[in-house]
């Protein structure tokens, strides 16, 4: 099957189990303890990792890591690497991305929304590169 027919597949059968994503549930690396990320970690890693990228979720997105720059026009943002806010997050969530072009709205709604948010935003970003062009700088005289 080309790669293009298993994305097919993959979305019809997650329209058939109700609007989840390709990913899985695989075993999230968010402490049991701590419930509410938990909870959003596991719906991201179902409903969101056939697009996204975010390892604490165990998703990878759906562009294989040896394939060239591109990808396909599925391929959401890699949270490994973006940070994200609750806010931006959940206008994504409610409204399907910023383009509205490819992620369905509403993918998950009310608590699950807000869990998977709160998520999104504490873990997003751990792997971004770091900007030290402010740091060692000070602001004088309002510059």
């Amino acid at each position: 099957m080309s790669r293009l027919g298993a994305l097919l597949a993959c979305a019809a059968a997650a329209l058939a189990v109700g609007g989840t994503g390709c990913g899985g549930t695989q075993d999230v690396e968010v402490p049991k303890d701590q419930r509410t990320l938990r909870h959003g970690a596991e719906l991201f890693g179902e409903r969101c990792s056939g697009c996204h990228t975010l390892d604490e979720a165990r998703a990878q997105g759906s562009k294989a890591e040896d394939e060239v720059a591109g990808g396909e026009r599925t391929n959401g943002p890699n949270f490994n690497v973006k940070k994200e806010n609750r806010d931006d997050v959940l206008f994504a969530i409610r409204n399907g991305g910023f383009s509205g072009a490819i992620m369905p709205a509403n993918i998950v709604v009310g608590k699950d929304a807000e869990d998977v948010a709160l998520f999104v935003e504490r873990y997003a970003g751990r792997q971004a590169p770091q900007d030290n062009s402010q740091q060692g700088q000070t602001s004088q005289g309002g510059q």
